[in-house]
């Protein structure tokens, strides 16, 4: 796996030095990403909010570009939550427009790197055109096998796991079985990511020390890592770092490992 960076880390860079240290064998298989810090950076160099959310999108292509030369099975990234239609007009036309180019520009480059997307939320509360922009997408990469892209679009934890509950619940009825039958399995079936492997690493930059409604449910034995560095300035080098912080965890789920036993 190493060989995949072979044309773009150059050797004895701090890019090679991290990759050297990651160990393939214990690899997550799903990383999320929250992705602040767009707007501050921006205000930083003195320019508007969206000058940060563009240059956020080099960010994306890094990770990507990384996740699936290291053949991890899927990645989720929070790009709109339910709450960010509270931000000004022109920030969120921005946004809803950069979408659209994004999807335009680099839809050829997804598919050519074998990766299947997916746009999780409630989708129908976007444009006609921009649901029609995803749908495009979502059928021209269906047949991919690499990592999964899930891009989380008016997207709420809260409102996904109350939305899956409706629906579990519908469906035990239609069955004519009781609501005292009603399991975390029934739930999990009707999440947006029912298709996806657990959630072992979160990774939140900008510093921020919440979920901020992400990925509730999902996110109950996830390892989280987070980071000062702004969205925009989070690329290879950072999501190394984040990958190697995951491998020094010791993921217990709840019980006791082996190798602690012998220590009560």
């Amino acid at each position: 796996m190493r060989e995949n960076f072979a044309k773009v880390v150059k050797p004895k860079s701090e890019e090679a030095e991290l990759l050297a240290r990651i160990d393939f064998s214990r690899l997550p298989e799903h990383i999320a990403v929250i992705m602040d810090g767009n707007g501050r950076w921006a205000k930083q160099r003195g320019k508007p909010r969206i000058f940060g959310h563009r240059e956020g999108a080099e960010s994306v292509r890094a990770i990507l570009d990384t996740c699936a030369r290291l053949q991890i099975k899927a990645v989720t990234l929070y790009a709109f939550s339910t709450e960010n239609w509270k931000r000004p007009e022109d920030e969120v036309s921005g946004l809803m427009q950069m979408l659209k180019l994004y999807l335009k520009k680099e839809l050829k480059s997804v598919h050519k790197n074998n990766i299947r997307f997916q746009a999780i939320g409630k989708i129908d509360g976007l444009s006609a055109d921009l649901q029609k922009e995803l749908a495009a997408a979502m059928k021209f990469t269906a047949q991919n096998t690499g990592t999964i892209l899930s891009v989380a679009l008016n997207y709420g934890g809260r409102a996904e796991i109350a939305e899956a509950a409706k629906k579990a619940a519908k469906n035990l009825i239609e069955q004519g079985r009781s609501l005292d039958d009603l399991s975390e399995a029934d739930i999990e079936t009707n999440l947006y990511t029912h298709n996806l492997p657990e959630v072992d690493l979160l990774v939140r930059t900008s510093g921020e020390f919440r979920i901020s409604n992400f990925l509730l449910w999902q996110l109950a034995y996830s390892e989280i890592y987070v980071t000062p560095t702004l969205f925009p300035d989070f690329r290879r080098a950072e999501i190394f770092r984040a990958i190697l912080d995951f491998q020094k965890r010791e993921r217990r789920f709840g019980g006791v490992l082996d190798s602690d036993k012998n220590k009560l």
